[in-house]
């Protein structure tokens, strides 16, 4: 992300330059009364166009002539586009066709040269490689593969095991910060390495042969070598980008309004026992790592349970009366736009459950092991299966997978506008009959 900003940075100081140069040959002044506003109307439409075009992109870094002709392509449009503007918007301003043109010129001559030097430079400073790629050997023979971190499952204690919740958030661990997974093995535990995948949030492959029963989602090579991708991201760069800024726009002007309505449960909770206003419990969060979710105390602080092992019933004698009233209303849960703005959970996402949750008697990977599936994406504060109804304690194993089947349903269904959605359809479930 750094090397696109850069690029882009890069980008727009060649069209303010080429309109700078411009308007000194033309009229004698790097500043030229009215042409402020053509300037920025080009680098605005240039950066639309050059963003929807895929300048900025791991394509580019890895091969700077297409970034070439990718700018420049975007460059000649956005000038275009200007020009239709000004066309159709009958905009009263004439535009020197001598310092256009000029402008034109500097600029596509500028990104050009620009975009081959430093994305030629970048290459080399890289060596090519510009994402995180492990290669795990499990009983493979694997030592080293160029451009790979070649990582011996046995020497870490990696064993597939998707049942395992040490397992999975040990495997998540080891993976924090990869782009790409590559797991070579043998066939009988490919099926294994396969689910642990598929839990990470991230590109996962497996290297081997005959496995068209895994449902591979594509193919890929490795030193000659054929992978079956049998994971990915649900969202890529722009789509996180998207509902990351969905998120602040939403949690940092909704903590300052609500600001007083914090305070106030913050007395209340103090008044009416003793122990910490908030309450931390570490749960299952974005790949399968820990987190420590924030919710206003609700139950007396000796009788507090941070395994989660105990769901709450709705005569619950572990729970205070102010902290009854929070629960029946969710105001509860307002503490987790803290976690929200510190990045750990999102506004709309999977419900994040605790390590010792159950379904009747048993443990939730244990009912269905599509549970770890969930964690792909950043948990949140409501999500498809909450404004569905499906809420409160589970009891039985029909409870947890009406849950899940709609966790990844939102996971393989993703848009900014289903966000915005179920935030609306939550707004009409904030009192419920489940909650207590």
């Amino acid at each position: 992300m750094r090397l696109y900003a850069l690029l882009m940075a890069l980008d727009c100081a060649c069209i303010l330059a080429s309109f700078a140069i411009a308007g000194g040959v033309r009229f004698g002044s790097v500043f030229v009364d009215g042409w402020a506003g053509v300037t920025a109307s080009v680098t605005a439409l240039f950066l639309l166009s050059a963003v929807s075009t895929g300048a900025y992109s791991l394509d580019v870094l890895r091969h700077p002539s297409r970034g070439v002709a990718r700018a420049v392509g975007s460059v000649l449009l956005a000038f275009a586009m200007l020009f239709l503007l000004f066309f159709f918007l009958k905009v009263d301003q004439r535009l020197s066709r001598i310092m256009t043109g000029t402008s034109l010129l500097l600029a596509t001559g500028a990104v050009t040269i620009v975009r081959q030097l430093v994305g030629d430079a970048l290459r080399r400073r890289h060596h090519g490689q510009f994402t995180t790629e492990i290669l795990l050997s499990d009983r493979s023979g694997i030592r080293e593969r160029d451009g790979f971190l070649v990582v011996d499952a046995a020497t870490e204690r990696l064993t597939p095991t998707p049942s395992d919740a040490a397992a999975q958030i040990h495997f998540a661990e080891m993976l924090q910060g990869a782009d790409r997974v590559v797991v070579a093995c043998p066939a009988d535990t490919a099926p294994q390495w396969s689910q642990m995948l598929k839990c990470t949030g991230i590109q996962g492959e497996v290297l081997s042969s005959d496995f068209d029963h895994l449902a591979p989602l594509g193919v890929s090579k490795v030193d000659g070598h054929t992978t079956l991708v049998v994971s990915s991201g649900p969202l890529n760069a722009r789509q996180r980008l998207a509902k990351r800024a969905l998120d602040l726009a939403i949690s940092l002007p909704l903590l300052l309004f609500i600001a007083p309505v914090l305070l106030g449960i913050a007395l209340a909770i103090k008044l009416e026992s003793r122990g910490p206003v908030l309450f931390k419990q570490p749960r299952v969060g974005q790949g399968n790592t820990m987190f420590n979710i924030l919710k206003f105390r609700s139950m007396r602080n000796e009788r507090t349970d941070i395994h989660g092992n105990r769901s709450a019933s709705r005569d619950d004698d572990r729970v205070t009366r102010v902290g009854r009233i929070l629960r029946r209303t969710s105001l509860d849960e307002l503490p987790q736009l803290l976690n929200v703005v510190l990045g750990s959970m999102s506004i709309v996402g999977p419900r994040p459950h605790a390590l010792g949750s159950l379904a009747g008697d048993r443990l939730f990977w244990h009912v269905d092991e599509r549970y770890w599936q969930r964690h792909a994406i950043k948990p949140g504060i409501t999500g498809l299966a909450q404004v569905r109804g499906f809420r409160g304690a589970t009891h039985t194993r029909e409870h947890l997978t009406s849950r899940l089947q709609a966790d990844l349903e939102y996971l393989s269904g993703w848009s900014i506008w289903r966000d915005i959605s179920i935030l609306v359809r939550t707004l009409r479930v904030v009192v419920h009959s489940e909650a207590y």
